[in-house]
């Protein structure tokens, strides 16, 4: 199998606010907002939603490949990919630029507030899935990156007959509702989660069931409330993880969205697929800073049959299931 991962790579700036935003909003004055948060400390972490789910798919057995655009300052980062069982070589170097730049305010709710800097991600365009070479994918992942890119690429997959994820999620300001609408239709999956699904429909004007009727399989995470799956005509509800320790939930979906893909891939059940993508998520809320979890699959496995008990599927993920 080969799944191939596009979307954003980027250096998280990641920030924690000792307050709460909403008691800093007034919300008749929201049409001239002006606000200013003093936070009380900065990091600087590896992140982008592409090798985010790039390395919890390694660190449950696959070998994904990452295909983006990145700067003059990325060989740090490549190396710890490869490292870490990530294939960059589909990752175009820009001399002229820099990495992409992610800033993000956490507040003590755990709500955030961003901000994206393109830099060598708006090249992204200039990479085609007509040049990835053989093997074919098995997968793509088309998550949040160069809108343009974006587009392009499900329109390729499409005419290539690569099934595909389309994640469109903090894109969905960015994209039209045609281009929405059009790379969702035939998708193998849509992923969003709750607010950004009220943004699509809002944006498309679509109802829920003709959102549902656009990919073969929809997918909406809750956060604290879990997830929940419409796939072979049925609604599965997957409860979250409660993590052992609450740090911040930069990259969480990221981490999600690959143990979907890892049990897709594999062909588990959606209900063990579900828990294995939850339990994902919360190794990333565990911890500060996208990919600094890590977790053997021995370790992974018990820690699910600790929360939800035995599955027919684990001995597979145990055994490596590539």
């Amino acid at each position: 199998m080969r799944i191939v991962v596009t979307g954003s790579i980027a250096f998280d700036y990641i920030m924690s606010f000792p307050g709460r935003f909403k008691d800093h909003i007034l919300p008749d004055k929201i049409h001239m907002l002006s606000v200013s948060f003093l936070v009380d400390s900065m990091r600087k972490e590896r992140g982008g939603c592409a090798p985010n789910i790039a390395y919890s798919l390694a660190l449950l057995g696959e070998r994904p490949t990452v295909m983006g655009t990145v700067g003059q300052d990325f060989s740090d980062y490549r190396a710890w990919l490869e490292r870490n069982g990530v294939d960059t070589s589909l990752i175009r170097e820009i001399p002229d630029l820099f990495t992409a730049s992610f800033f993000v305010s956490t507040d003590q709710d755990n709500n955030q507030i961003a901000s994206f800097y393109t830099g060598a991600m708006a090249r992204a365009r200039d990479l085609s899935f007509r040049q990835v070479g053989d093997p074919k994918p098995t997968l793509a992942v088309i998550s949040p990156n160069d809108p343009v890119a974006m587009t392009q690429y499900a329109q390729e997959c499409k005419a290539l007959g690569i099934p595909y994820i389309y994640d469109p999620s903090q894109q969905i300001i960015r994209l039209s509702p045609d281009e929405l609408v059009e790379s969702a239709r035939g998708a193998k999956a849509l992923i969003v989660n709750d607010y950004e699904l009220e943004m699509f429909k809002n944006k498309t004007r679509l109802t829920d069931e003709e959102v549902q009727g656009l990919a073969d399989i929809l997918i909406v995470t809750c956060g604290e409330d879990g997830s929940v799956i419409w796939a072979d005509g049925r609604r599965v509800e997957v409860p979250a993880v409660c993590p052992s320790t609450l740090c911040e939930p930069t990259g969480v979906g990221d981490a999600y969205r690959a143990g979907i893909i890892k049990g897709m891939m594999r062909g588990y059940s959606w209900e063990t697929t579900g828990r294995i993508a939850s339990l994902a998520a919360t190794y990333v809320l565990e911890k500060h800073g996208t990919q600094n979890h890590h977790y053997t699959r021995d370790e992974f496995v018990a820690r699910y049959r600790q929360t939800f008990g035995d599955a027919p599927e684990l001995d597979d993920l145990l055994s490596g299931g590539r």
